[in-house]
């Protein structure tokens, strides 16, 4: 195809022009961080009780004595959805018995909490679930609202990139940025949980739309140097960076309502971005719309200080590359051959899982020991040296042992907290967030690891497939933390196992670092472990794979080359 960064070398790497759209582009995600995890506070269960109203008529001790005790923790607390009949109560107490003298209370007739439940307001005033008593026999809405978030995600995912396709990145990057304020700006009025719910879905749609226009727009403006920093470093530590200002902000405001106006309010200050940030000449030039991209390259060089040649696009020759015919592949290519579909498979599982560790980790801090918002804090602020280690693995180790590396990492810790004693709290809360990091870390490496199995034929169905898959294990990580209720350490053996597993599978997954991009399905990495029979290739699948193993012999003289190609290819 057309060289574009051939074309525009004259801008250089690093002008002034690059770094205004590698910083805003990266400040555009930064309520992405604090809108994606907003759950942590808006929809956690604060402690409660059943309430006793006024007109049941208990003496002070059959008052303190109306909430049976149930074991939780290995400590006896009060139930939270249990009481002892009111009628039954009340009759003791008229008649000035004596609850445990002469009375025994696991003889006691229980009840529901037909009053309803009195909510503790530490740490919070208010959250989703004290305000429509999401508790009890309504404590599955609680996740089921954050997996709606995720379904929203999971929807943007198959939107976001046509749209961005069609009406080009930038309008689709502010409409997106408008639904996730506006849409967040309406769940504050919300008088319902349905209504809550259904917006907080369309907010997941603009968040995911939001982050994928960004970082499309980015890295086909940038050139290949800046844009592997950008894809690794700049999105994912500006996100992190969001990600921390959300227990700041949840530490001075308690109220749910009030949190949601404060996180959304800086979505506004986004709008004067629309003119700095500029359309992607890439796309300008899919559409025909050849002067337009020449002048914001144009404009590009003025900024940076370097002269413009006077024809920057030649339009016969992008006429000669649009003529081109193209074999068309669909979504079976995946899995039409033994070895594609054996790497299809293996992804989807490694996406999955990783997704459900990340976001389950993400979800559970206020169930951690101590402090929620030092926790939510901590769990924020580890994801900075992930992202960098993972940028350093990139660049220094082979893909597949960095990998299961940190998954491995990642899944140990996570399955030897249930040995820690009650006692070491900060040790457990220490054994979580090297899980956090190694799952973070492996988040990001992913997805370069992923586009570099895929051949170019395929590659963007590939990651988008496995993006998916990712999509799916965020949906269902709420409700591994949900099981936390049960057994405490229940979510933390079942992300633990899980993350072992998808470090084992990597271990089968081919070995890309410093090998060329595959162009065809044929010139794919075989995975280990599988025998590949030759007698049904035709002469020219051998006269590939023939030639394959010649250039994995000069892998070393590419390895630049192919790492820049990988990155920019990822999304």
């Amino acid at each position: 195809m057309y060289d574009y960064d051939q074309g525009t070398a004259f801008l250089g790497e690093w002008g002034p022009f690059q770094r205004l759209v590698f910083f805003l582009l990266s400040a555009s995600i930064i309520p992405n961080g604090f809108n994606g995890l907003s759950a942590v506070f808006l929809i956690d269960t604060p402690e409660h009780r059943c309430r006793v109203p006024a007109s049941a008529n208990l003496s002070r001790e059959w008052l303190n004595a109306s909430i049976p005790l149930e074991e939780r923790g290995r400590r006896q607390v009060p139930s939270r959805c249990r009481r002892y009949s009111l009628e039954a109560l009340a009759n003791f107490s008229a008649r000035n018995l004596v609850p445990g003298r002469d009375v025994n209370l696991s003889q006691v007739e229980q009840e529901k909490c037909l009053d309803g439940w009195e909510y503790s307001r530490e740490p919070y005033l208010s959250t989703i679930v004290s305000e429509w008593d999401l508790v009890c026999e309504n404590d599955w809405k609680a996740p089921l609202t954050t997996s709606l978030f995720f379904v929203g995600v999971l929807i943007g995912s198959f939107v976001s990139g046509q749209l961005s396709d069609r009406f080009g990145r930038k309008n689709v990057l502010f409409v997106t940025m408008g639904v996730q304020t506006g849409f967040s700006f309406l769940q504050i009025f919300s008088t319902t949980w349905e209504m809550f719910s259904i917006l907080f879905l369309i907010v997941g749609i603009g968040q995911i739309s939001n982050y994928v226009a960004a970082f499309v727009l980015g890295t086909e403006i940038l050139g290949k140097s800046v844009r592997i920093i950008y894809c690794t470093l700049g999105v994912c530590i500006f996100y992190a960076f969001g990600y921390m200002l959300l227990p700041l902000c949840a530490y001075f405001i308690r109220d749910w309502r009030m949190l949601l106006v404060a996180l959304t309010i800086p979505g506004l200050l986004y709008v004067p971005l629309w003119w700095f940030i500029p359309e992607s000449p890439r796309w300008l030039l899919s559409q025909g719309k050849i002067k337009e991209a020449e002048d914001i390259i144009r404009k590009a060089a003025e900024m940076n200080h370097v002269a413009a040649p006077d024809v920057i696009f030649d339009l016969i020759e992008l006429q000669d590359v649009n003529s081109q015919d193209q074999r068309s592949y669909s979504i079976l290519d995946l899995v039409r051959t033994q070895n594609i579909r054996s790497i299809t498979i293996m992804c989807v599982i490694l996406w999955m899982v990783i997704s459900i560790g990340y976001f389950g980790l993400s979800l559970d801090t206020p169930n951690l020991h101590g402090d929620i918002y030092l926790n939510c804090f901590l769990s924020a602020i580890i994801e900075v040296p992930a992202y960098t280690i993972s940028w350093l693995l990139l660049h220094y180790l082979p893909r597949r042992y960095s990998m299961a590396g940190v998954l491995f990492l990642g899944g140990c810790v996570l399955l030897f907290i249930q040995l820690v004693p009650a006692y070491l709290t900060v040790f457990s809360i220490t054994l979580v967030m090297i899980g956090k990091f190694g799952i973070t870390a492996s988040f990001s490496m992913v997805y370069v690891y992923t586009a570099e199995l895929y051949p170019t034929v395929v590659r963007n169905m590939g990651v988008g497939a496995s993006s998916m898959a990712s999509r799916f294990g965020s949906i269902l990580s709420p409700y591994f933390v949900y099981l936390g209720a049960y057994d405490r350490f229940l979510p933390y053996i079942l992300m633990g196992s899980l993350t072992v597993l998808a470090g084992i599978v990597t271990l089968f997954l081919p070995e890309s670092y410093g090998m060329p991009l595959p162009d065809t399905i044929e010139q794919m990495l075989r995975v280990k472990g599988i025998n590949y029979r030759n007698t049904s290739k035709s002469k020219k699948t051998l006269k590939d794979d023939e030639e394959n193993s010649v250039i994995i012999k000069g892998l070393k003289q590419g390895r630049k080359k192919s790492e820049s190609d990988s990155n920019m290819l990822y999304v």
